[in-house]
């Protein structure tokens, strides 16, 4: 049995999505005899409720110079971050002179917002292609991996910060005890660690499978995250549930006392028990969704199929590697996957090698059908897809539940 990384018990894997690629590695024709896999399995801790990989590929494999995330290229995003910025400086950086520090600051799409405002701020970003659009922007960053070594260096040539920020990535990181050490070593005393990731109740309420993939080692409930710093002199003072990324959760983390506990994180942790998710039998219950939601997936596609209408993927996301190989989702059932991103376009899907075609191969001849790997940003698509709509096409949807969008007529799959 494997042992939890936070507080090392022993628990048992609730599910396996079988082999499993690297989720961004897109690939060429002719690596893919070199491609690499590995078993994607999540288990959970009864002791302290954390959700994790059983296995997870080595940091370097997944964040490297040619990583194919870059948060810019989501205009909601980038109004996220910007409100997220103005809510930290308003609420947090009451010092004179402030000094703000992102963990996993990408592309800067966050820390642009304090460059503006004149704030003084360092970005720690490990893959060096999008950490240099950062800087090519004037964001200061330095390209390295966040543990409690590089914290301490930090202090002593930068020194300690208000605030602590990190988006989509605290749950990337195994050695999670190094993190929360760093986090307590670098921050003032009267300082916040402010971070928001996937959100453990809305991936099992919405059978959002595609959220577990090799990046994410951790899926957090407050109660595992309140475990978690609880450990280092530090509290959970206050929560806020987002919509980005289909449902996550915002987390403001201080030291012990230092702030006043907002009835937020009262309210969600009952929450949390009416959710059942310091219960086995929640994980039981979500794997059988879970192979219910493939099976009728599988099924849409292959009729479709039958009926000789095309079915094109839209934005090769990283969540799309689990749903594809997970689902056995071949070329035969999605002709490409079409995606904005350069570095993605040209090359094949990771596992199921389908295709990853430019944007204007969708609108230059829009197939019957479009999989909607990106069904967290489905707002923003929508409003910006009209036209596919116009021309009668289907939006293929799974989540939370598999169906088509707008409604079918009468005769269609």
């Amino acid at each position: 049995m494997p042992k939890c990384l936070v507080c090392k018990a022993q628990y048992e894997p609730f599910i396996s999505f079988g082999k499993m690629p690297i989720a961004n590695a897109f690939l060429t024709r002719e690596q893919f005899d070199k491609e690499y896999f590995f078993e994607l399995k999540a288990g959970f801790c009864s002791n302290c409720s954390m959700v994790q990989l059983v296995e997870q590929p080595s940091r370097e494999m997944m964040f490297h110079e040619n990583y194919a995330f870059f948060s810019s290229t989501s205009k909601f995003m980038a109004l996220h971050f910007k409100e997220f910025s103005e809510a930290v400086i308003r609420s947090h950086l009451k010092s004179k002179n402030p000094f703000v520090i992102e963990i996993g600051s990408n592309d800067g799409i966050m820390l642009e917002n304090f460059l503006k405002s004149g704030i003084r701020h360092l970005g720690i970003e490990p893959s060096g292609n999008v950490a240099n659009i950062a800087v090519s922007k004037g964001i200061s960053t330095i390209t390295e991996f966040f543990d409690e070594s590089l914290a301490k260096k930090i202090v002593k040539k930068y020194g300690q910060a208000d605030a602590i920020l990190a988006a989509n990535v605290t749950c990337h990181i195994p050695y999670i005890h190094s993190v929360a050490a760093g986090v307590k070593a670098l921050l003032k005393t009267g300082g916040v660690f402010i971070f928001e990731d996937p959100y453990l109740g809305d991936i099992i309420e919405k059978t959002s499978y595609d959220q577990i993939y090799d990046e994410h080692v951790f899926y957090f409930s407050v109660a595992s995250v309140s475990y978690l710093f609880e450990q280092y002199g530090m509290e959970v003072v206050d929560v806020e549930p987002q919509d980005v990324h289909g449902g996550s959760m915002r987390y403001t983390i201080a030291n012990k006392g230092a702030k006043e506990i907002s009835m937020a994180v009262f309210k969600q942790r009952e929450k949390e028990k009416k959710l059942g998710l310091h219960l086995a039998g929640t994980f039981d219950a979500f794997r059988k969704n879970v192979e219910n939601s493939r099976n009728q997936l599988i099924q849409l596609l292959r009729n479709i199929k039958k009926q000789k209408k095309r079915v094109v993927g839209y934005a090769a996301t990283s969540k799309s590697a689990t749903v594809t190989n997970f689902c056995g989702i071949t070329p035969d059932l999605v002709e490409f996957i079409s995606d904005t991103t350069p570095i993605k376009q040209g090359k094949f899907s990771p596992g199921a090698h389908i295709q990853v075609l430019p944007y204007k191969e969708f609108t230059d001849n829009y197939p019957e059908y479009a999989l909607l790997f990106a069904w967290n940003h489905r707002e923003e698509i929508m409003a910006k897809e009209q036209n596919f709509i116009k021309s009668d096409g289907r939006w293929i949807v799974y989540v939370p539940s598999v169906h088509l969008f707008p409604l079918p007529k009468v005769g269609e799959v």
